[in-house]
């Protein structure tokens, strides 16, 4: 495909590493939340006029843009207020056994276009970069001039290398050892950078969804390719030695019971799997909005049973992630969020059974906020975190 523009990198100079630092600390502030000049210099740390020199070269490099929209209203001069711009772009790419889904991704989180490519099977590693290079040229196209490409980040549902995006196994996609983070970036040229899903996912709701203003989360998310975590320690994404951490869909719930993807008896995904909630209501597919509308609308003896069944070894996770890594949040997104939704005293009074007593009374568990774009949105954070660092 055609070379994509990409964003001009900053050059060296005296004072560089520190001068760096202070972009990238005030860049990071507004891509979280647009503010003024002065919560700004109250935030960093920083005096005023090092503010004022840093957001005009941030305005200078296309990165950040002012208006008055703060004081509307108000007696005196309205604040000026420094809000990401519009023109950088990340392409968010998160392959699935059904789809490649592609999107362009503007700072701030906001997504401004995406491309769905349906497969009948799962894509194999070729075929999803084929995917994702004609929809990135498509969706480029339409965003116009004055943009430029930061990276391309990829959620994949599957465990990997964070150091040089190495997919090690999924094995809903049926991938195992891929280098997909070369592979994208020969085909686009671009820098790329590649993470597990629900990661990924974790960290979108931390920064902008569900686990705002909280340290330590715990994130857990039910879809297609079965459940995937990610972990929030000490305000930072935990990813332990080789980057897997988070694998809570793998933990055991029950002795015996059925078999998951990798093999494994009465783990989480062997007995909370979205296909029994279907097969129980008699669909054969919905989305995440679809299926929490059947569990609420659909009173039966079975539904009930199977929603409580399932909630109850979801529980048991909930639990040993309370026990072992004390957050203060546990956040459920994909058809999790459904379980929650249709059964929410059970399931905190289930966890409070598993968890301990000191441990479990004060964790907040609450639904992802994001919905379809979460892991577009969570994978453009990969993307733009070359950019702030």
């Amino acid at each position: 495909m055609n070379a994509l523009p990409r964003i001009r990198e900053p050059q060296g100079g005296r004072n560089e590493v520190l001068r760096r630092h202070n972009l990238a600390l005030v860049l990071r502030r507004v891509h979280v939340s647009p503010a003024t000049r002065s919560e700004l210099t109250r935030v960093s740390g920083l005096n005023r006029s090092t503010i004022g020199a840093l957001v005009g070269e941030l305005a200078e490099r296309g990165l950040v843009v002012e208006d008055e929209a703060a004081g509307a209203g108000q007696v005196g001069r309205p604040s000026p207020v420094v809000r990401p711009s519009d023109g950088p772009l990340a392409i968010a790419v998160n392959p699935e056994i059904d789809a490649v889904t592609v999107a362009t991704v503007r700072l701030g989180g906001r997504v401004l276009a995406k491309e769905r490519v349906p497969f009948t099977d799962p894509p194999t590693p070729e075929q999803a970069v084929a995917a994702v290079a004609l929809a990135t040229e498509r969706l480029v196209a339409a965003a116009g001039e004055g943009h430029a490409i930061v990276g391309v980040g990829a959620a994949v549902p599957g465990m990997v290398r964070r150091d040089d995006g190495v997919v090690r196994l999924a094995p809903h996609l049926g991938w195992n050892e891929v280098p997909f983070a070369a592979l994208l970036a020969a085909e686009l040229d671009v820098p790329v950078a590649v993470s597990n899903d629900a990661s990924s996912g974790a960290q979108a709701e931390w920064i902008f969804g569900a686990g705002r203003g909280v340290r330590d989360l715990v994130y857990l998310n039910g879809g297609s390719s079965g459940i995937g975590g990610g972990i929030i320690s000490g305000g930072a994404l935990l990813g332990g030695a080789m980057g897997h951490a988070g694998e809570l869909g793998h933990t055991s719930v029950r002795r015996g019971g059925g078999v998951d993807t990798v093999g494994q008896r009465g783990t989480l995904e062997a007995e909370v799997r979205r296909g029994a909630l279907l097969a129980v209501l008699g669909l054969e597919r919905a989305d995440p909005d679809e299926l929490e509308a059947a569990l609420l609308a659909d009173h039966s003896p079975a539904v009930r049973r199977e929603v409580h069944r399932q909630v109850d070894a979801l529980a048991v996770t909930v639990g040993n992630a309370v026990n072992v890594l004390n957050p203060s949040r546990i956040i459920l997104g994909g058809f999790l969020s459904a379980l929650a939704a249709v059964a929410p005293t059970r399931l905190q009074e289930r966890v409070a059974v598993h968890a301990l007593p000191l441990l479990g009374e004060p964790v907040d568990i609450r639904r992802a906020e994001l919905g379809s774009d979460l892991l577009l949105i969570g994978a453009a954070e990969l993307a733009f975190a070359r950019l702030f660092a």
